[in-house]
């Protein structure tokens, strides 16, 4: 371990991008000793003689990171290891030069031309052998590369190149001023009317049309920003255009049925209407490719109603999804659905949706959705209750102030930025005021990072994404000749999300690999996401965005942050050894624990993380035994807000297997009959949030053989 040394950790630093940090010597050792390890040297003492005797010769008063490494340089090349100083020299080159290279537009081309796997590979539902997806990636290569170059403020871009930050979605934001996800208010667009193109598309005359109309929404919607959308409240915002069909349907009656049989004849037909209309719903969204080249990412939420027609769309949604999609009945992967839990709605027995709820659990057990939102505890957390924009990101309760009424539909998210929690706790050698001291700096950068992406955003028109901005998916609409968009984000309108990674990685560095039953080291990672949610309350006073924390869906950042780490502070057991960082708030994948003592360890973030949130729970195969499921919705309802299932539903059209299919390097097989082939085989795994078909696109890098664990260390372990 590194002596203290006499220049005080008061010293600032200059750096490269024009920011000061506290001097540190130990960034000093860390340099010295990966040197020394290229070289096949252990000599520990060297390492600290070294950094001593550099800082003895630093002036304090006059410190930039040049200086720095240049008296190391000296210091190395005079030194009983002259070979280590020749390691140091070609290891700031090559950072150097990676760092151009990460801003150099013909090398990222270069790298998807090449099909890489980190570019072609990271998205798990981007087909990336199409052409419109490979012109997305191209165009995506481009403006990442420019925007870390010409764009981003100099402190962010680097920050995300070292990796201690990570500015998410690169490929569109900030070369394009578009936001990231949306809760599209499709009430009101489907009550007012919107246009698209050319077509002024008026209010529906029946829940057939109105499905129809909210696919074309949800596919214009997707292809205007960047991130996830969603309807709430589906089977509540569609009921009033299925009474449409049912009053169709007794006029009919009238003339035509007997009168005591009308309303029987009405009740028959409209739930056929409602039946296909949902179905039409389900196919139509699963067809459609945005501009981006993939399947809208988009969420129904749905359980609430309980009159009769918000009742049987509520069956419809779950019974098309039991039944599955195509000629072979394969999982649909979108819409991800997330039902409502309430109690006195269809929680207990006794309440009068219970038997939908029945339906929930025997579709979550076959098709792994619906998620459960539990109505109680979301308020008590969020303010009110709403499903989240996309996969998990959740709005707060907003009033608006010009009318007084609290308002969630039209409400979006402007970004995420992610900090590299283990990295900080790496750095801070044990030392838990050095940890804080190093948060705070980043947290800054975050900072930085964020309101530059709001601001960015704020140059956009209306012109941009009409769909968004005048045609009704934001709430409001703005006027002819209005260019100004900040009222689609001020007053708190919009967020903007601080993520987090590795909180299991950090506790470790100070409390070892078996922490999670240690309430000191439990308390310090709850710390962690409290201080980040302090900030955020701050900023939200200095800024007129919402700040929250957002407990990040990492599918290749737990890879990216990791392997980062792994090259400046080597392989270290429990932590970069492993190969992944965990998810957020989740329990160490490789420990076996059961479902409730997993919900009682996470409870308590989401308080800090309000921002995004997510509990997985994983289970063997359920089909057969929904009550034990239905235990754990139960036990958890008061407990955690947002509860995924993760279980087994793999299914072989050759031999009828339906299980787990077995991991291999090329993919997956069927462990009966060995079959790989993704026609004629459903493999269906939790991709963060969303479900993804690996088998016929590739996740997680390819690493097919790891997609098992890989899988849930994104967002927590078996149960």
């Amino acid at each position: 371990m590194l002596r203290e040394t006499s220049t005080s950790s008061a010293t600032v630093v200059a750096k490269r991008d024009g920011r000061t940090v506290s001097f540190d010597a130990g960034k000093i050792y860390r340099a010295v000793v990966l040197a020394m390890n290229s070289q096949g040297i252990e000599d520990r003492d060297f390492a600290e003689e070294i950094t001593q005797t550099v800082v003895a010769n630093l002036d304090p008063s006059s410190l930039d990171v040049p200086t720095i490494q240049t008296a190391v340089e000296d210091v190395l090349m005079v030194s009983r290891y002259p070979e280590v100083a020749r390691a140091y020299i070609e290891y700031r080159h090559d950072r150097d030069t990676a760092r151009e290279q990460e801003m150099d537009v013909s090398r990222s081309l270069d790298k998807l031309m090449a099909r890489d796997a980190t570019v072609v590979n990271e998205n798990a539902n981007k087909d990336s052998t199409v052409f419109n997806t490979q012109r997305d990636l191209t165009s995506g290569a481009v403006a990442k590369a420019y925007a870390l170059k010409n764009l981003l403020p100099e402190a962010v871009a680097n920050a995300h190149l070292k990796g201690d930050i990570h500015f998410h979605d690169l490929d569109y934001n900030p070369f394009q001023p578009m936001t990231n996800c949306c809760l599209i208010d499709i009430e009101g667009m489907l009550r007012e009317g919107f246009q698209i193109g050319n077509a002024r598309v008026e209010s529906p005359r029946s829940i057939n049309t109105a499905t129809a109309q909210i696919a074309q929404i949800i596919a214009n919607v997707a292809s205007s920003q960047y991130g996830g959308c969603s309807v709430d409240r589906t089977d509540e915002v569609l009921a009033p255009y299925a009474r449409l069909n049912y009053a169709k349907h007794m006029k009919d009656a009238e003339e035509w049925v007997a009168e005591d049989r009308r309303e029987e004849y009405a009740w028959t037909k409209t739930r056929k209407d409602i039946y296909d209309a949902m179905q039409s719903l389900e196919y139509e969204i699963n067809t459609l490719y945005s501009s981006n080249g993939q399947t809208p990412f988009v969420t129904l939420g749905f359980g609430m109603g309980t009159d009769r027609f918000e009742r049987e769309i509520q069956k419809s949604i779950l019974k098309i999804r039991i039944e599955g999609v195509g000629k072979d009945k394969h999982t649909a992967i979108f819409p991800k659905l997330v039902f409502g839990l309430r109690r006195e709605t269809n929680l207990n027995p006794e309440d009068p949706n219970y038997d939908i709820k029945q339906l929930a659990l025997e579709c979550s057990t076959k098709r792994m959705y619906p998620d459960v939102l539990s109505y109680d505890r979301l308020t008590e957390i969020e303010g009110d209750y709403k499903v989240p924009m996309g996969c998990r990101s959740f709005l707060p309760k907003w009033v608006d102030p010009q009318t007084g009424e609290a308002v969630n539909a039209g409400r979006n998210n402007l970004g995420v930025v992610t900090l590299n929690i283990p990295r900080i706790a790496m750095q801070s050698r044990g030392s838990k005021e050095r940890f804080w001291k190093i948060f705070d700096e980043r947290m800054q950068v975050v900072k930085e990072a964020l309101v530059y992406r709001a601001r960015r955003c704020e140059d956009a028109t209306p012109e941009n994404a009409p769909i968004l901005y005048r045609y009704g998916a934001f709430g409001i609409r703005a006027e002819e000749g209005d260019q100004d968009v900040t009222k689609f984000f001020h007053n708190q309108r919009s967020t903007l999300s601080i993520g987090y990674i590795g909180l299991y990685e950090a506790a470790t560095v100070f409390y070892g690999p078996d922490w999670e039953t240690d309430t000191e080291a439990k308390d310090f990672t709850i710390e962690i996401v409290k201080r980040m949610a302090e900030m955020a309350d701050q900023w939200k006073k200095e800024y007129p965005y919402w700040f929250s924390v957002y407990s990040t869906p990492s599918e290749s950042l737990t890879d990216r942050f990791c392997r980062l780490d792994r090259q400046k502070f080597g392989n270290i057991p429990d932590i970069t050894a492993k190969e992944y960082y965990t998810n957020s708030f989740h329990y160490d994948v490789r420990k076996k624990i059961t479902p409730f003592e997993k919900i009682d360890f996470e409870a308590i973030y989401p308080e800090y993380a309000k921002g995004g949130f997510i509990h997985y729970c994983e289970y063997p195969k359920l089909t057969h035994n929904t009550k034990a499921l239905e235990a754990v919705w139960d036990y958890a309802y008061d407990k955690v807000a947002y509860l995924g299932t993760n279980t087994p539903i793999d299914k072989c059209y050759e031999c009828g297997f339906s299980g787990e299919f077995a991991p291999t390097a090329e993919g997956f097989k069927c462990p009966e009959c060995g079959n790989t082939d993704p026609d004629t085989c459903d493999v269906v795994k939790r991709t963060c949030g969303y479900l993804g078909n690996p088998q016929k696109r590739p996740m997680v890098h390819g690493r097919h053989e790891e997609i098992i664990n890989r899988v849930k260390h994104m967002d927590g372990p078996a149960a």
